[in-house]
């Protein structure tokens, strides 16, 4: 199982998407999952409506590439039209273990053409996985409930894509009965298969 830190390894919420929180899920190995936005022509790291002073998306990818062993990027979305200008900076920065997701379908379009790998997302409110064909993975999001079964979750994986599963704790839930249930299945030692989650060091001992 591979562990997506959301936003970053914060210990309080003023540290999203921050260089601290950043750093530290990349020293611990973790991938991270993060907001990219535009502002002023420029890709910068906010979940919400930026602000002068965001961090520049180069500048993150920078971070990145000083830890050799850090994970995946989840690069979430947060507007349309930016496909050529994510593009080039992750080839800037050498930038291969990485996942965007979260675009409009008709967005999505224009990074099917641009070669640019994608997660589609399926929910409770997303059943049918728009460009399933097309996509890399999977973003299994769960809004109200534990809703997807270890049957559901291992089709998309028999199906050569690979899955990310946002675990329950991001929408104010318990997680221990749900990673109980995934390291039960087994489905946690399946090639592909992602968390991302608020509790990285949690989850890396739980699933070892």
């Amino acid at each position: 199982m591979k562990i997506l830190a959301h936003r970053g390894d914060w210990s309080v919420r003023g540290e999203h998407n921050s260089r601290v929180a950043f750093e530290r899920a990349f020293d611990g190995g973790f991938g991270v999952e993060t907001d990219v936005r535009d502002y002023c022509g420029e890709l910068v790291i906010s979940h919400d409506v930026p602000q002068a002073g965001a961090m520049p998306f180069r500048e993150f990818l920078s971070i990145y590439r000083r830890y050799p062993s850090a994970g995946t990027l989840a690069v979430n979305i947060k507007a349309d039209g930016l496909q050529s200008r994510v593009k080039a900076e992750l080839a800037e920065h050498s930038v291969t273990d990485y996942f965007v997701f979260d675009m409009s379908v008709p967005d999505t379009l224009g990074y099917v053409r641009d070669g640019i790998r994608f997660f589609t997302r399926v929910s409770e409110l997303e059943k049918t996985p728009a460009l399933y064909e097309d996509a890399a993975g999977v973003w299994l999001d769960m809004f109200f409930s534990e809703w997807a079964d270890v049957q559901a979750m291992s089709a998309f994986l028999q199906d050569g894509k690979d899955l990310c599963i946002v675990s329950p704790e991001l929408h104010g839930r318990d997680y221990h009965a749900f990673w109980q249930m995934l390291k039960v299945s087994g489905i946690d030692e399946k090639a592909g298969c992602m968390i991302c989650t608020d509790e990285p060091g949690k989850a890396a001992r739980y699933f070892g």
